[in-house]
């Protein structure tokens, strides 16, 4: 089974993130970046795939030089191969594009991808992804059997769980839970500095969407405190209307 798995360079979810003087930009220096969370379920998910079905699992980045970081976190935990897909500019419409085309020239029976990003959290990737390729997709797994090619994913929904079947090749995102991540032992970890990074030739696509400011939330106290009168609760339902906007 060829298994490519899909994982992102996102800031720590402790950073505080700000703009730049003019808000046309996020200042990023200094701010510390992590393999995004949800897609350490991804690898760990693609790994267990190729022990019950063999095969190779390749893991897939588009990012900067310095995203070769998490590449090297995968080889560790066990991935075969890496690539790089050397760019920080494209939206993600262009990201799927590039993760598409790679998906294309390895093959692949299954692309594994953590359910969101923590920083665009766009929830996006699989099914555009999925679209691109022409696959099904199922998004937000938390449970996946593969038996020939029969494809058995569960996922929670509201009240209960939800059952799905297809068949390969699919595009998978993954939700927490559905494992429990390996640590990588220090030897592996030696041994990921030294593996060779593919440098995958970006595919360019027009860009579907353009940032044009960035602003940080601002918290906004009126310091008002009401009673448990009729009134009172009426006034406070009024102005959630009409001030804040909230109903």
């Amino acid at each position: 089974m060829n298994i490519l798995v899909c994982i992102s360079y996102v800031p720590d979810t402790a950073a505080k993130i700000s703009t730049i003087a003019d808000g046309s930009a996020l200042q990023l220096d200094g701010v510390k970046y992590i393999l995004n969370p949800y897609d350490e379920f991804a690898i760990e998910e693609a790994l267990r795939q190729r022990e019950k079905h063999g095969g190779t699992v390749v893991a897939l980045t588009v990012g900067s030089e310095s995203a070769k970081e998490i590449l090297r976190t995968a080889l560790a935990m066990g991935a075969d191969r890496a690539a790089i897909v050397p760019s920080s500019s494209l939206d993600s419409f262009g990201v799927a594009v590039n993760i598409a085309a790679y998906a294309r020239t390895m093959n692949a029976d299954l692309v594994l991808m953590g359910r969101q990003s923590i920083d665009h959290d766009s929830f996006q990737m699989a099914s555009t992804v999925a679209a691109l390729l022409d696959l099904p997709s199922i998004s937000v797994v938390s449970k996946l059997d593969i038996s020939d090619s029969t494809v058995r994913a569960e996922r929670d929904i509201e009240g209960g769980k939800e059952i799905l079947e297809a068949t390969l090749p699919i595009v998978i995102s993954v939700q927490k839970g559905i494992n429990e991540p390996r640590y990588p032992k220090l030897p592996d970890i030696m041994k990921a500095k030294s593996k060779p990074i593919e440098v995958v030739e970006i595919q360019t696509a027009p860009p579907r969407v353009e940032m044009f400011q960035f602003s940080v939330p601002q918290l906004k106290r009126l310091g008002k405190i009401f009673g448990d009168s009729d009134e009172e609760i009426a006034e406070f339902v009024r102005l959630l209307h009409e001030e804040a906007k909230v109903i």
